[in-house]
């Protein structure tokens, strides 16, 4: 018993290792830290020396502008309504592709006659980048709401697909061996093998999507839009505010990393199996 609580003792005192300056300078926080100071210093000093002119503001003149638009309206809405206008918008796009593009790839890489119906036809649409299909959204649904839905999700729809399609066909054979010996059928295939082991590389794609729902968002808003975060960058481009533009780039890209985060929580309570790789 006393040895017990001796060798316990003796473990929690090695736990407890002492303040280092190595300690200090390899913490994975303390490095973010020193990576967004850097970074946002570096930002103030080049805005500070004008070496853009008067074209890129500093950090804490976006900070204003933002706080300024969050308190007063701005075409209409205050700077809430534009952040949901383009969530909302995302949010459609994103949901109708993968709705569509998930299930789709996996039919291609379950079905033999179903891939050979598809795929040609993917293929030959695959390599357009969502921004050609632009002009032809506004000639075929105008310059309202469901033209800059159209081309979220037709943005989205390949990686999505791509990603589940190549999801099911990488699985390695011997998983397929393994239900066979314990005298599984087709369906245990499926359900045991397929899906478990295709949800990671689904996931993949779709945090790839959402980052490009977002890219293809502000091109989309740059269509005549009347609200919404790339309406902010493009109205500060008119009126030469490069708060504003920034303003509205900073938001842009912190709504994409939240919605990108919270892909990865839901990708890790369904998929609690995926292996997460250290120091690579």
């Amino acid at each position: 018993m006393s040895s017990s609580i001796a060798n316990e003792t003796v473990a929690a005192t090695s736990g407890q290792e002492g303040f280092s300056f190595y300690r200090l300078v390899t913490n994975i926080y303390f490095l973010y830290a020193v990576s967004l100071c850097t970074f946002f210093l570096l930002w103030d000093r080049v805005a500070a020396w004008q070496v853009f002119g008067d074209s890129l503001a500093r950090p804490h003149a976006v900070a204003g502008k933002l706080y300024d638009l969050s308190q007063v309206k701005f075409a209409g809405t205050n700077l809430a309504g534009h952040i949901w206008a383009s969530t909302r918008r995302v949010l459609v796009g994103f949901t109708l592709a993968s709705a569509i593009a998930v299930p789709l790839g996996l039919f291609m890489a379950l079905n033999k006659y179903v891939n050979a119906v598809v795929k040609p036809i993917f293929d030959l649409f695959k390599p357009m980048p969502p921004i050609a299909w632009v002009s032809i959204s506004i000639l075929w649904f105008g310059v309202g709401e469901f033209s800059k839905i159209f081309i979220i999700a037709i943005g989205t729809f390949v990686p999505c697909l791509l990603n589940s399609y190549n999801g099911i066909r990488l699985i390695e054979p011997e998983l397929y061996d393994v239900i066979r010996v314990l005298g599984g059928n087709r369906k245990d295939e499926i359900l045991q093998v397929s899906f478990p082991a295709s949800f990671p590389a689904i996931f993949a794609g779709l945090q790839i999507s959402l980052s490009i729902a977002w890219t293809c968002l502000l091109a989309a808003e740059l269509m005549n839009a009347r609200n919404g975060m790339g309406f902010l960058i493009k109205r500060g481009m008119d009126t030469h505010q490069p708060a504003l533009v920034l303003g509205g780039m900073v938001l842009i890209a912190l709504m994409a990393w939240l919605s990108s985060l919270l892909i990865s929580r839901i990708e890790s309570r369904l998929c609690p199996w995926k292996r997460s790789i250290d120091n690579l």
